[in-house]
């Protein structure tokens, strides 16, 4: 476990600082003041003055921030400087606002050629058909290679598998290559009582490596993947298809850190570094999209009043978007305490 805890706080130390240094860099390059860099949160480990800006290692490494001259009320004693967050030009505090998660998909992109390169790729091509299924019936063979499924696009056989363990009975489409011949087949999946889920009666997977010409294609292939697992996983939430246990805080991830180094540990290093990079995509994503939703406390939330501002021509009083963001803060932190006990008590489950 203690192995595993490492590797968590390396991650997300690396995700934070990342995320953290787009906002740092697009502020400094607009001309916009940055008061103090921060990885983590509670007490301050160390500290440093580098020129405008305190650079700060805090306790608890559960986030960070960039913290804009001018961001709040008393952060300046004039705000009339021009290189204040509030005083920069509305484009310019867009750029920055976004450059966390541009930063993050970035990060993303780029460990995702490092696994693609390195790993074997898991190819939609059926590796077996259960007798009597309604896909051995629909004429699904073994050896075929999956093109789409209701209409997506299916690059790897983990999308695949996860829009069949979704599906509920509805149709379902396969657009598949046979021989160099693309044939469609629609069949309905049969409920199992036992499990109490649709099963279409296929094992989809046969792994191989990437022509390193192809390496970038489907380095975008595989962070495209974990972009529509997260906004399904949204959706779904929504939706009020998944429940709190679905959620993760900093205690699940560890947990899923944990689970997934001891299966990977008896393949050797390689493997351990590769899988715990595939891991560092889908949270890099992960933490890209959440911060880019629309709520107040998020770069969502602060992209939001300034894409009204662009609409509007003048921008919202800074005291009304100050209260808004305050409120949006406090339900966040609400929500991580309420995570960080319900991981506790699957812990002790």
């Amino acid at each position: 476990m203690i192995v595993s805890i490492l590797i968590f706080l390396l991650l997300i130390s690396v995700l934070v600082i990342v995320h953290e240094g787009g906002h740092f860099l697009i502020a400094r390059s607009n001309g916009i003041r940055v008061n103090e860099f921060t990885v983590g949160v509670g007490p301050a480990l160390w500290k440093k003055q580098r020129g405008e800006t305190l650079f700060a290692l805090r306790a608890l490494p559960f986030g960070g921030a960039c913290i804009f001259d001018g961001m709040y009320d008393d952060d300046s004693e004039t705000m009339d400087d021009e290189r204040s967050f509030k005083n920069a030009k509305v484009w310019s505090r867009i750029a920055t606002v976004v450059a966390g998660p541009v930063f993050n998909f970035l990060l993303g992109f780029l460990l995702a050629v490092i696994v693609t390169a390195f790993s074997n790729w898991l190819y939609p091509v059926i590796a077996g058909v259960t007798e009597d299924s309604a896909a051995a019936e629909a004429g699904v063979r073994e050896g075929d290679l999956i093109i789409s499924m209701n209409g997506k696009k299916i690059h790897d056989a983990s999308m695949a598998t996860l829009y069949s363990q979704l599906n509920k009975g509805e149709d379902i489409t396969l657009v598949i290559d046979r021989d160099g011949n693309r044939e469609t087949i629609t069949f309905t999946p049969r409920y199992s009582e036992e499990d109490k889920r649709y099963y279409m009666g296929l094992y989809i997977g046969e792994p191989g490596k990437v022509e390193p010409k192809n390496v970038l294609r489907y380095a975008w292939y595989m962070e495209k993947g974990y972009f529509d697992m997260t906004f399904l996983s949204l959706r779904m939430l929504v939706r009020g298809e998944l429940n709190l246990d679905s959620l993760s805080g900093p205690v699940g991830i560890v947990k899923i850190v944990d689970e997934t180094y001891e299966e990977v540990k008896p393949y050797g290093l390689p493997s351990v570094v590769l899988t715990m990079l595939d891991l560092a995509i889908l949270l890099t994503v992960n933490l890209g999209v959440i911060n880019l939703l629309p709520i107040p406390g998020l770069d969502g939330g602060r992209l939001l009043f300034a894409l009204i501002e662009v609409i509007r021509g003048k921008p919202i009083p800074p005291e009304k978007e100050g209260y808004v963001h305050m409120a949006g803060m406090i339900a966040l932190v609400v929500l991580m305490v309420v995570v960080l006990f319900n991981d506790i008590s699957k812990f002790i489950r």
